[in-house]
């Protein structure tokens, strides 16, 4: 069996600029303070390293950030929720037909592997009604860094699947860097794809074991061979 972890922003679906309305309100009623909010790179990062940076980059302690975090959740995602419409967002190119696809397999299991604070990400997926393929995952709730969410996903899969994946049976699906970077450290393969705000060339010089356009068609890919 295959374990499939998706990436959620940039490479399932694409909200534009709206959960940075919620995460600056959010911010400014717990912390008083957003930082550069609207020109920073969220690109693979998790939820709570997003709010650590950008707080850090005015000044603020890592423990003060850390203390009001629980708060600072709960305000961006009650935002997120209210202000998050699905006619201002996509549905990336290949979906849900490659869900539909990879869900209907034997050898396939499917799970999340996002910066998402896990409320946020099934907000997110549920606009399109696409959370139901997703039965657990490792999200920004678990850890501040990226690379830190593959062993919290395997343990899950564990749990719920009653079986362990060797490093080469995990495929990372995801549009950056980062996701790239996440695999690597942990021996796992990447499927990147270049839906997201990170070129092909920079993909590529990842060395990501494939690179795609979109997934559009890429149930019979490689990646997903058994």
């Amino acid at each position: 069996m295959k374990l499939v972890l998706f990436d959620i922003d940039g490479t399932l679906v694409d909200s534009g600029k709206q959960p940075r309305r919620a995460f600056a309100e959010a911010m400014l009623e717990v912390y008083g303070e957003t930082g550069d909010i609207y020109h920073h790179d969220f690109s693979g990062k998790t939820d709570p390293r997003i709010m650590l940076d950008l707080l850090s980059e005015v000044g603020f302690a890592r423990d003060d950030v850390v203390r009001w975090l629980p708060s600072a959740r709960d305000a961006y995602l009650d935002r997120l929720d209210e202000y998050l419409d699905r006619d201002h967002m996509r549905l990336l190119p290949g979906l849900p037909a490659l869900l539909d696809a990879l869900v209907a397999r034997a050898d396939i299991a499917l799970g999340l592997l996002t910066g998402n604070f896990e409320r946020g990400a099934k907000i997110k997926l549920s606009r399109f009604g696409i959370d139901r393929y997703f039965p657990f995952g490792s999200y920004g709730d678990d850890q501040f860094d990226r690379n830190d969410l593959p062993p919290v996903a395997l343990a899950r899969a564990h749990a719920l699947l009653g079986r362990r994946f060797d490093a080469a049976d995990v495929v990372i699906v995801g549009d950056s860097l980062r996701d790239v970077e996440c695999a690597q450290a942990h021996g796992l393969k990447c499927l990147a794809v270049s839906t997201g705000w990170t070129a092909a060339e920079e993909l590529a010089a990842a060395r990501p074991d494939w690179l795609i356009d979109d997934l559009v068609g890429a149930a019979g890919h490689e990646a997903f061979a058994g």
